[in-house]
This record gives structure tokens, C-alpha cells and sequence, in this order.
């Protein structure tokens, strides 16, 4: 058997989100480390989430020994029941990784009968032919984080996971800085290390004084505080929870999906009601409260919960509306890419009466390792090699950087793309040939049928609008029965500008007519003359490129014809 690495993002790198390592030892195992999606950006119109490939796995499908989890979060789990709907492993994981995997799971019909999961800790030790799997306790923003060490033949892989360093981190929280020793002093070839915050030289804030920040915005605050955040972020939830008791207050959480996702951990002990009356049964009970006694917990759907204080400012929610005296306090780090439509958000919640206050303005909140932990990380557990991944090209340069500063050489730095396959034989590691890594786009219940034609179809749609040309010709007689019928969306305000449309008709017609007259007719070519004759006449008009969609209908003309020896009228077809 030829003794081999490959190291295979098929996600998670120059990008935030969508996390999903394979490691395949001796060309026979391949061992996946998390499983997770990203949200869209702004130029994705329409798509809800967008997934790794899984084009190499499937045609590895009998080489995969199980997934493996570090947290709970979207970026490292939401794309499981899309993969487990096609690949039948084991799945690992800490007790509430895996009660959140469950619940994403269950919600699709697909997979929601998949029970093959194995709860973990950090002294699990699971030993496959190729390699033996074990983890270790991380500092992240959801309890029950964990790194993962994949121990082989040729030296360990080491994967971190979501992570920073916090002295004052809670229990359930807490780095394990001794298992970190260990590791280092055994032999390890490479380091997958999270990249989110490696261009940030400050500490991040630790949670002690996140708890009293909140609780001082909770007691000084006159009116109700509307607290948004993301519903897997279980410390910051108990840090408002914690706080709106402290301060007098009571919680009405505003989604199912949030609620389910405070009742498994409420379930497993990894978050705890400081008092038994906390939650506000309903928005009716809620009216009648005093505003200085509300908290409104919000959350998003699709990882920001900015859509729905959209909705609530824009008096479009179904149970609260954002009113004079509100204070909207922002307990997340919106990502860089959604800046223009959180500050759209927050002129919604102006308009409507509302304050805004981001945490992220005053406080270093990142639940991700700062310049200096990662360089600790790489003193403590000194690596072969380093494979800089969770973030974008960047941040990914940037903890290059930070490592040269410690002592690494660059050769042994490597920053790889998706669907990169980082080999290493035995003596040295290497990029060999690369396998397909593109984005899979989850639009409803359609799982990659959306591609970046479709997109550009919808960007274009999105700007210049559509134009519609409906025509009714017979072939046989060559002639028009009807005149070009236009219609327009998105386009012009077609009351306001008659005489366009009308010179658009005779363009088509002229068109039409032109092929009707060819002796190689074909349709084809009619509709393609249509749409490069009205495109061009368009964009010369109005210097827009619209979507031109030309519908063409053929009928024969029928007559009548009453034979003398039939009463009976016939067509004559």
C-alpha cells in the first residue's frame, strides 16, 4: 500500500463560510471534517445558501469512513442533510454538534429518518485502518467546540476548527491548553488553522465584559431592546438571557426556528434559564408589558438576522414592529460583504423611529483567533507545514504573514484554492493535480440546477428588465395574423413612452416577415433575428440591455366549406 496524504479543501477557502475538508490517507480513507454551507452574496439573486461540490466524493463514495464535526454552527454543519441524502456514513461530533446536526437533518424529507450519529468528546479516541481520529476542547461562540487530530503513519493533521483564545472563557467554553501541549510534542505534519480574524492585531473582548456591556444597554435603557443575533450563537443567548434577568427584564423570542434551537441545548445543559418566568409566552402578552421590561430576541433565517428587522421596521412583521423609544442592539459581527444592506437596515430603523447600536462598534467580538492566538497556537503545537483555510485569500495571506513572523519558512506555508489536493508522499508536500470545486446553489427544493447563466439571466433581469414580443403567424400562406403584441417589465413604463413600443412592433414585424419570406425558413434563426434586431434598436434608444424574450405562435387559417350532399359543416384543414 503506497503511504500517502492528500489534504482536499472542497470548501472553506478563499471564501467565509461553507467548511468541508477531505483528508484521504493511503488512497483509501478519506475522512471529512465538517460539512457546512454559506449564505449567498448580493449579486447571487434568489439563492438561499450555496454548498461545497461533491463531485470527487461521489466518485470516491466507498474511500469515506464518516464526517466530522467541530461545532454547530451553518458554516460547519448545514450541509449535511444535502450530503447525507447521497453518502451513508457515520457522523461524529460533541452532544450538542450533534443535537443541532439532528435538527438541521430532520427538517429534510431526504434525511430526516438518517440516525447513524455518534456523540464525542475530547477524550474519544476512534481508530480506523488508516488513522485513529481525536479532538480537543476550543473557545468559539457555541459550547461543545472542538479541534480534531487525525494521528497516521506519516505525522498527525491537525484541524482547528472555529477558534480563539479566552482566559475568562465559561465552562463549556474553555480552550484545553494542556491537550494543545500534548499535541506539540508529538509529530505534527500539518496544520488546517481558521484564517477568519488573522488580520486583527487586538484580543478579542473577552465575554466578561460582553456580559456587562449588555447588562448596563438592558438596566439604562428606557424603552423595549430588540437584540439581534444569530440563533446558533449560544454564548451570546445566554449572555442576554443572563443579562435581561440581572437587569429586571423578560425575553420574547420572535421565531420557531430559534426556539428550537434554545430548547436542545436548554435539553442538554449547555444553556441554563437564570430565572423559571423569563420567556414571554406571546405577542399578546407582550402589548400589555411595560416597554422598559421587554427584550425581543430576534435571529435570521439565512445567518443575519437583518431581513427581519428589515420586516419590523418596515411594519411588515407579524408580531412586533419597531416603534419610537426601541433600541435595535446588534449582538452579531455582520461579514464585510453585507455592509451596504446592514446600513440600509439601519436607516429602516431610524425612519421608523427607532436607535441602532452595534456591539461590534465598541467591542472586538470576533468569535474567531486574533494575530496573536494564532501565533501561540503555531509556538504551541509547532507543524510541519501550515495550511492557512476559513477565510477569504486575505486573511488567508495574512496568517502567511503572521507565521513568517514566528519562524516558519514560506515553502512550508500553503495557501490553497478550492478543490486544490495538497499531497504530501512521505517527504514533501505538494500541490498535485486539482479536482472540480465549484459552488453548489440551493435555490427552494432545486439542489445545483441554478448555474451563473441563470444568474446573469436574473442580474439582467434585476436592472434592465424584460421585453416581450408576441406574434401569431401562418407559415404555409407566409404572413403575419396578428400584429406584434409588446409587452415590458422592469423596462419602461409603457403609458409614458407608446411611440418606442410602437417602433419596436415594426421592428418585429419587419423581422418576421423577412424570415416568413426566406425559403429556408427556420425558427431558430427567426427568433435569434428578432432578438438581435430589437436588442439593438433598444439599446440605442435607451442605452439598456433588457431580457428579450420573442414568442412566436403558428396557426392555419380554417374555413368553412358546406359540401351539397352533407348537411353537416366541415373544416377544411
Amino acid at each position: 500500500m503506497k503511504n500517502n496524504i492528500k489534504i482536499i479543501p472542497l470548501g472553506g477557502v478563499r471564501e467565509n463560510g461553507k467548511d468541508l475538508y477531505a483528508i484521504e490517507i493511503n488512497d483509501n480513507s478519506i475522512f471529512i471534517l465538517d460539512c457546512g454551507l454559506k449564505y449567498p452574496q448580493n449579486e447571487m439573486l434568489g439563492i438561499d445558501f450555496v454548498i461545497p461540490d461533491f463531485s470527487y466524493l461521489r466518485d470516491n463514495a466507498d474511500k469515506i469512513v464518516g464526517v466530522f464535526l467541530t461545532h454547530g454552527h451553518a458554516d460547519a454543519i448545514g450541509a449535511l442533510p444535502y450530503f447525507l441524502s447521497e453518502f451513508n456514513v457515520p457522523v461524529f461530533g460533541t452532544e450538542l454538534t450533534i443535537g443541532l446536526a439532528k435538527l438541521a437533518v430532520a427538517d429534510n424529507k431526504k434525511t430526516k429518518k438518517f440516525n447513524d450519529f455518534h456523540v464525542i468528546n475530547s477524550k474519544s479516541e476512534i481508530v480506523f485502518e488508516d488513522g485513529t481520529v481525536s479532538f480537543f476542547d476550543t473557545t468559539h461562540s457555541i459550547p461543545d467546540s472542538v479541534g480534531i487530530v487525525i494521528s497516521t503513519e506519516l505525522g498527525n493533521i491537525v484541524y482547528t476548527g472555529d477558534f480563539k483564545f479566552d482566559q475568562t472563557a465559561a465552562d463549556g467554553y474553555k480552550t484545553d491548553y494542556a491537550a494543545l501541549a500534548d499535541i506539540g510534542k508529538e509529530h505534527v505534519l500539518a496544520l488546517l488553522s481558521d484564517s477568519r480574524n488573522a488580520d486583527n492585531p487586538e484580543e478579542s473582548t473577552d465575554e466578561k465584559e460582553i456580559r456587562d456591556y449588555l447588562y448596563e444597554t438592558f438596566h439604562y435603557q428606557k424603552g423595549r431592546v430588540i437584540v439581534a443575533c444569530l440563533a446558533n450563537n449560544i454564548l451570546r443567548i445566554q449572555e442576554v438571557l443572563n443579562a435581561a434577568a440581572k437587569a429586571g427584564r423578560r425575553v420574547y423570542l420572535t421565531s420557531k426556528g430559534l426556539e428550537e434551537v434554545i430548547d436542545t441545548a436548554l435539553k442538554l445543559g449547555k444553556l441554563t434559564l437564570p430565572s423559571d418566568d423569563l420567556f414571554i409566552k406571546s405577542a399578546k402578552e407582550m402589548e400589555k408589558m411595560d416597554p422598559h421590561n421587554i427584550i425581543i430576541l430576534q435571529t435570521g433565517k439565512n445567518g443575519e438576522p437583518m431581513e427581519s428587522l428589515q420586516r419590523m421596521a418596515d411594519n411588515r412583521d407579524r408580531y412586533v414592529d419597531i416603534q419610537p423609544g426601541d433600541l435595535v442592539l446588534i449582538a452579531t459581527s455582520p461579514s464585510r460583504a453585507m455592509d451596504t444592506p446592514w446600513a440600509k437596515t439601519r436607516d429602516m430603523i431610524y425612519k421608523a423611529g427607532g436607535e441602532v447600536m452595534s456591539i461590534a462598534d465598541e467591542k472586538n467580538i470576533s468569535g474567531d483567533a486574533s494575530k496573536h492566538d494564532l501565533q501561540l497556537l503555531l509556538n504551541l503545537i509547532h507543524p510541519d507545514y501550515l495550511i492557512p483555510i476559513q477565510g477569504e485569500y486575505r486573511l488567508m495571506e495574512a496568517q502567511k504573514e503572521l507565521a513568517e513572523e514566528v519562524g516558519m519558512k514560506p515553502s512550508h506555508i500553503i495557501l490553497p484554492a478550492k478543490g486544490d489536493v495538497i499531497e504530501f508522499d512521505g517527504e514533501n508536500m505538494f500541490l498535485s493535480e486539482a479536482v472540480p470545486a465549484s459552488d453548489t446553489m440551493i435555490d427552494g427544493i432545486g439542489v445545483g440546477d441554478i448555474g451563473n447563466i441563470v444568474l446573469r439571466d436574473r442580474k439582467v433581469l434585476s436592472e434592465d428588465g424584460v421585453f416581450v414580443a408576441v406574434v401569431t403567424i401562418d407559415r404555409k400562406k407566409k404572413k403575419i395574423i396578428s400584429e406584434p403584441k409588446i409587452m415590458a417589465r422592469g423596462f419602461v413604463y409603457v403609458n409614458s413612452d407608446k411611440s418606442l413600443l410602437g417602433e419596436a412592433a415594426e421592428i418585429v414585424t419587419k423581422a418576421v416577415q423577412n424570415n416568413l419570406d426566406n425559403k429556408e425558413f427556420d425558427w431558430g434563426h427567426l427568433k435569434q433575428d428578432v432578438r438581435e434586431d430589437l436588442g439593438q434598436f433598444l439599446y440605442k434608444k435607451t442605452g439598456r440591455r433588457p431580457v428579450i424574450l420573442p414568442v412566436i405562435m403558428e396557426v392555419n387559417q380554417h374555413h368553412r366549406r358546406k359540401k351539397s350532399n352533407n348537411k353537416n359543416d366541415q373544416e377544411d384543414n
